[in-house]
């Protein structure tokens, strides 16, 4: 199969995957296009090991998980160079949640529960992003997270009781 073969299959999944751990349009589409650009570097070296589809989903996640890290890097030295500046500027931590689809009455809450999620550890948060956002099966998630499918009904289990106490932390703190 060839890079725009690839592409036409799989381009949205690696968008919408993109999405829900960016949560903006245009960080999405960069996501997606580093993704492409990673698939058509290495797809000679693919070796056949798992589906193709299942190592597309992990490259998506290790570039979509890469560029939050270099996002949050970027901010943390932007906070800093601000404050060195000057002491007295507030910053604000609100980040840009633009997702499409979203009715504007329900744009808040969904912007508050993506924020509770972006609070769970980097596994928890995946495997609950693809199994109960993305919608795939626990046995694919096992192999795109390489885990046992136990493996993966303990993080999501994790992820919810995680989830939970911090929703209702906040809660307590309105």
């Amino acid at each position: 199969m060839n890079l725009a073969e690839l592409y036409h299959l799989y381009s949205a999944l690696v968008y919408n995957l993109a999405l829900q751990y960016t949560q903006n349009k245009q960080d999405a589409e960069e996501v997606t296009q580093d993704v492409f650009i990673q698939v058509n570097e290495k797809m000679a070296g693919f070796r056949n090991e798992s589906e193709i589809k299942t190592w597309i989903y992990r490259i998506c996640i290790n570039k979509s998980l890469d560029f939050l890290r270099a996002k949050k890097a970027i901010k943390r030295w932007s906070i800093l160079s601000a404050r060195s500046i000057d002491d007295t500027k507030g910053v604000s931590s609100v980040s840009d949640f633009n997702h499409p689809g979203v009715q504007l009455e329900q744009k808040e809450a969904l912007a508050f529960l993506f924020a509770s999620i972006n609070q769970l550890n980097e596994r928890q948060k995946t495997a609950l992003i693809l199994v109960k956002v993305e919608g795939i099966e626990m046995e694919e998630a096992a192999k795109v997270m390489e885990l046992s499918y136990k493996g993966i009904e303990s993080l999501l289990g994790r992820a919810k009781q995680n989830l939970k106490l911090i929703i209702d932390k906040s809660k307590e703190n309105d």
